[in-house]
């Protein structure tokens, strides 16, 4: 027995057979041949690979294929189907997958599995959610990429938030707390100087990776072109709900549309683990599915695709506004849709920095859960976003603190997570707390909290921090030039000063520079909710459109 079937009894990852009528609908898209034993039929570091079927034998994903620590990721059989949502949204290939049992596959190029997932509710709905749960698993076991670095490093940390915002699954060796880190740096022949490394199957070493590494190591979608001079109708800056629906319908009315993000198309809410008041889905559906679909639909009708591209800088000239990103690729439109979002507050108590992505965390998702899985956490905030990571941390940590600042959370949190915190005998709701230090050795321990009512402090033992107080505005990279409210939301429409004569009142969702809008969470007095977002990022569209008849009607 080879070191891959004794881990075949560890499936990470679901098999989902598929029916007669779905397998009908892929042969008529796909080629079928025989698959020898030991035929590779993608590897890993491919920049795409194709979606494979077994139809008889079977075949193992294996990670870290051909090496001596090589691992069984899954094993299938037949009618059961390769791949994770990467293939769909334009990932290099992070495993192999090769031929265990000779038989015969069926091969789908990825291309027309796109346009199917697009078309077809029915094998959408299948092939999403497996894949999307194939994903979670991934990020659960940690397979895949290879981080080495102290958890002392601010570069790892931030790499390490990095991964997490854009849902890659990483395993991470901590310098302080794995002995054979050292051991494999020697191997490699990698000098403390070049810190942190990322090791990426079939793929070169990536020595302290800096932003445009990562761009260029993960790659864009396969919708996206080269950038330069090439003037967009429509270029929308942020990938959340509002950013997708902008693109979305942007491209849908045969603009010409660029969307590009910082990290991972779906913003925060495709960090939520459930998102249970969105129309039109009765059981919920996960931010990561969310996620997904938009961006898939997006691909669908012609959208340009560019994540890891942060916004750096804005400029506006002649009705050409420019946006050009940390990794130098600008990007020039007509029209702009910003909807950059907010990040949550730092934590305001000393020494934060040093656990921030070790212990304390910004987002609360598969990959932070699992450094605390069976132990106390606290989690820090009042609304939606606490109570929906308080819900979700309760199914691996216990206890879950929820520390609220205010007298209570009616006013602020939505009645259905109410309720279901209230149901959970693993969460315990504190009113008028605030954290004010963190205890920690090698590690987090604990937070020492004050009753804001009777000044009385207490000592909280818990493994792990995770912080959703406040908002700030992701409006750093438009260095002032556009109007903000005092705490630096965009203004739009009616909010600014339309005094001046001869110049043209905004539109709604308008900021004070003409042909710039703004939808979402980075909108001065906007609604916190994926709906809204949504709403508004389709709504701005139509009045791209009204501004240019207007503003062509002045030239006239």
């Amino acid at each position: 027995m080879d070191d891959r079937e004794q881990g075949r009894d560890a499936r990470w990852a679901p098999a989902a057979p598929l029916f007669d009528d779905q397998l009908g609908k892929l042969t008529s898209l796909g080629s079928q041949y025989p698959a020898a034993a030991g035929q590779v039929l993608f590897a890993a570091g491919d920049a795409a690979y194709d979606f494979f079927v077994v139809l008889e034998g079977s075949a193992d994903i294996v990670d870290r294929f051909g090496e001596e620590d090589e691992q069984l990721v899954a094993s299938y059989g037949p009618a059961e189907f390769l791949g994770e949502i990467g293939m769909l949204t334009g990932e290099r290939a992070r495993f192999t997958g090769v031929m265990k049992v000779p038989g015969r596959v069926l091969r789908v190029p990825v291309g027309r599995i796109q346009r199917l997932v697009a078309q077809d509710a029915g094998l959408s709905d299948h092939i999403l959610r497996t894949f999307l749960e194939r994903r979670a698993n991934l990020l659960r076991r940690g397979a895949g990429l290879i981080l080495i670095g102290s958890r002392y490093d601010e570069r790892c940390r931030a790499l390490l938030q990095s991964f997490s915002h854009s849902r890659t699954a990483v395993h991470w060796m901590d310098l302080e707390e794995h002995p054979q880190a050292e051991a494999l740096l020697q191997g490699l022949q990698v000098p403390v100087a070049d810190l942190p490394i990322v090791l990426v199957p079939g793929r070169p070493l990536l020595r302290n990776p800096q932003p445009a590494d990562l761009a260029a190591e993960f790659g864009e979608p396969p919708t996206a072109p080269p950038v330069g001079d090439d003037v967009s109708d429509l270029l929308v800056v942020g990938g959340g709900p509002g950013g997708l629906a902008a693109a979305v319908y942007g491209a849908s009315e045969g603009l010409r549309t660029d969307l590009i993000d910082a990290a991972a198309f779906g913003g925060q809410a495709g960090t939520s683990s459930r998102i249970e008041n969105y129309l039109g889905f009765p059981a919920g559906l996960s931010g990561a599915e969310l996620a997904a679909r938009g961006t898939i639909q997006a691909a669908k009708f012609g959208v340009r695709l560019h994540r890891n591209a942060r916004a750096a800088s804005f400029a506006s000239r002649g009705g050409i506004h420019s946006v050009t990103c940390d990794d130098g690729r600008t990007f020039h439109a007509r029209d702009v849709i910003i909807a950059t979002g907010a990040v949550y507050r730092r934590l305001d108590v000393a020494g934060v920095e040093a656990w921030e992505g070790n212990g304390v965390h910004y987002a609360a998702t598969v990959v932070e859960a699992g450094h605390s899985r069976g132990q106390p956490v606290a989690v820090i905030g009042g609304a939606n976003s606490a109570g929906q990571a308080a819900v979700f941390l309760a199914r691996t940590s216990d206890p879950v603190h929820l520390l609220v600042r205010g007298e209570d959370v009616d006013h602020s949190m939505s009645r259905y997570l109410i309720d279901a915190i209230a149901a959970n005998p693993k969460v315990r709701v504190r009113v008028r707390t605030e954290a004010v230090a963190i205890t920690a050795d090698s590690s987090v321990t604990g937070l020492e909290v004050v009753d804001r009512a009777t000044g009385r402090r207490s000592a909280l033992p818990v493994s792990a921090v995770f912080v959703f107080i406040g908002a700030t505005p992701c409006t750093d990279w438009l260095d002032n030039q556009l109007a903000t409210d005092s705490k630096g939301f965009l203004l739009t429409g009616r909010d600014l000063d339309t005094s001046a004569p001869g110049r043209r009142a905004p539109y709604p969702f308008e900021t004070s520079t003409h042909g710039v809008f703004c939808v979402g969470d980075v909108r001065s007095g906007s609604v916190k909710r994926v709906a809204t977002a949504v709403g508004e990022g389709s709504a701005a569209v139509r009045l791209v459109f009204e501004r240019r008849r207007a503003d062509e009607a002045d030239v006239l």
